[in-house]
C-alpha cells in the first residue's frame, strides 16, 4: 500500500472499502469512519472511539482529511451566506448557502473558474484554472454545514445544486464521485432528487450521467433559438438546442424524472420579448420540463441589464398559459455578489484557450 496518506473526503464508500482492505480490515470500517466524519462531522481520528487503537494509530499516518481554508465569510441582509474557499495555489472558490422556510440550499462549485465563456457570468470572465477534486467538492458541503452548525444551530442543508463556478459535467469523473457521496446513507444521506447538477449543454456528458447517476438534471438554456444562444452559451455551437433537448428527454425517460429544470436568465431587450417567449412555449410544451426565469444579476463590466419585473411577469403568464411550469426566482445574497452569475472567486494562472480546445482539456471521459 502507498505510504501517502489518502483524502478520505474524497473517496466513496466503495473506495473506502478497498482502502480499508489493504489495511487487512473489514469493510463494515468504511461505514464506522463515514458515520464520524459525514454525520457527527468529526475528522480527528483520535476521536473516533469504535475504532481499535491499533487501527486508529494506522489511519494517523495513512488518511487524510484536507479540507480547503475558509478565507472570507459574508452574509447578506436576506440572510444567505457566501463563504470563499482557498483550494491552494493562489486559487479560491465561492460556495453559497440560501436559506428558505421549508429548505437550506447550498450552491456548490465543481471547477476552479469555468471555460465555457457564457459572456454574461462573472465566472466566465475570470478564466479556467483547473478541475476540483471529489474532496474539494464535499468539502465545501462540510465546512458549510460545520459553520451553519455554530452559527444557526439547527440549520441543515437539504438541496446541493451544482450551480456555483464552473461547468460540473466537465469534470465528470469528480462530480461523480462527489454525488456518491453526497447521497450515500453513510455519506450526507441526501435524497438524489434533492441533488441539482446545472450544465451549459455537454450533450455526451448528460448521457454518461444518467448512467452513473441519477441525481436531478437542470440545463443552463437562455434562448429559444440557436442564433441568439451561440452568442450567449458558446457551448451551443457544438451542441445545438434540438441535440440538447433530445438529450434532456433521454435523461428524464431513463431517470424516471419528473421533469428538467431549464435556466433562463432574463436580459433586457436580449431575450424576454413575448416573442421569444412563445418560442420558448413551442420547445417545451408537453415534455417534462420546468422553467426557472431568473433576473439577470448585475456584473459591472458585462454590459447587460436586468429585464424589467413587468416583461418578466408577462414572459411567464405566456409559458404557464402554454401549460409549461414555470417559476420566477427571487435574486437571493446579490448585496454581498453571491446571487446566480455573480459568483468569481479568486484565480491564478489562469487558462485563456480557444473553446474548441478548452473542451478537450477540461472534460473528464
Amino acid at each position: 500500500m502507498s505510504t501517502k496518506a489518502a483524502n478520505i473526503l474524497g473517496l466513496p464508500r466503495k473506495d473506502l472499502e478497498g482502502f480499508f482492505a489493504e489495511l487487512n480490515e473489514k469493510p463494515y470500517r468504511a461505514k464506522q469512519l463515514m458515520r464520524w466524519v459525514y454525520h457527527n462531522r468529526v475528522v480527528d481520528i483520535a476521536e473516533m472511539t469504535d475504532l481499535s487503537q491499533k487501527l486508529r494509530d494506522k489511519l494517523v499516518d495513512l488518511a487524510d482529511f484536507s479540507l480547503p481554508d475558509i478565507t472570507r465569510v459574508q452574509e447578506s441582509k436576506d440572510g444567505t451566506i457566501k463563504w470563499l474557499l482557498n483550494v491552494g495555489g493562489g486559487q479560491d472558490i465561492e460556495t453559497v448557502f440560501i436559506p428558505e422556510e421549508s429548505r437550506g440550499t447550498l450552491c456548490v462549485s465543481s471547477q476552479v473558474g469555468c471555460a465555457m465563456d457564457c459572456p454574461f457570468c462573472a465566472t466566465g470572465r475570470q478564466g479556467f484554472n483547473r478541475n476540483l477534486s471529489a474532496a474539494e467538492i464535499v468539502g465545501q458541503v462540510w465546512l458549510a454545514q460545520r459553520h451553519l452548525d455554530e452559527l444557526r444551530p439547527g440549520t441543515k442543508i437539504t438541496n446541493i445544486v451544482f450551480m456555483g463556478m464552473g461547468e460540473p459535467l466537465a469534470n465528470f469523473r469528480e462530480l461523480v464521485r462527489a454525488c456518491d457521496l453526497l447521497t450515500d446513507d453513510y455519506g450526507f444521506a441526501l435524497s438524489r432528487r434533492r441533488v441539482t447538477v446545472s450544465t451549459s449543454g455537454l450533450v455526451p456528458q448528460i448521457a454518461k450521467l444518467a448512467e452513473a447517476t441519477n441525481v436531478a438534471l437542470a440545463i443552463s438554456l437562455h434562448a429559444s433559438n440557436n442564433e441568439l444562444r451561440n452568442e450567449l452559451v458558446p457551448i451551443n455551437r457544438r451542441h445545438p438546442i434540438s441535440e440538447l433537448l433530445d438529450s434532456c428527454w433521454d435523461y428524464a425517460m431513463a431517470t424516471n424524472a419528473k421533469s428538467i429544470t431549464f435556466e433562463y436568465i432574463m436580459l433586457k431587450g436580449v431575450n424576454d420579448s413575448i416573442a421569444d417567449a412563445k418560442a420558448l412555449a413551442k420547445l417545451l410544451k408537453g415534455r417534462p420540463a420546468m422553467v426557472n426565469l431568473i433576473p439577470f444579476n448585475p456584473v459591472d463590466g458585462l454590459g447587460y441589464e436586468r429585464s424589467a419585473q413587468a416583461d418578466i411577469d408577462a414572459f411567464r403568464k405566456v409559458l404557464m398559459a402554454q401549460k409549461v411550469m414555470t417559476v420566477t426566482r427571487r435574486p437571493r445574497g446579490d448585496d454581498i455578489d453571491a446571487a446566480c452569475g455573480q459568483l468569481a472567486g479568486r484565480l491564478d494562472n489562469k487558462v485563456r484557450v480557444p473553446l474548441a480546445q478548452k473542451l478537450v482539456h477540461t472534460v473528464n471521459h
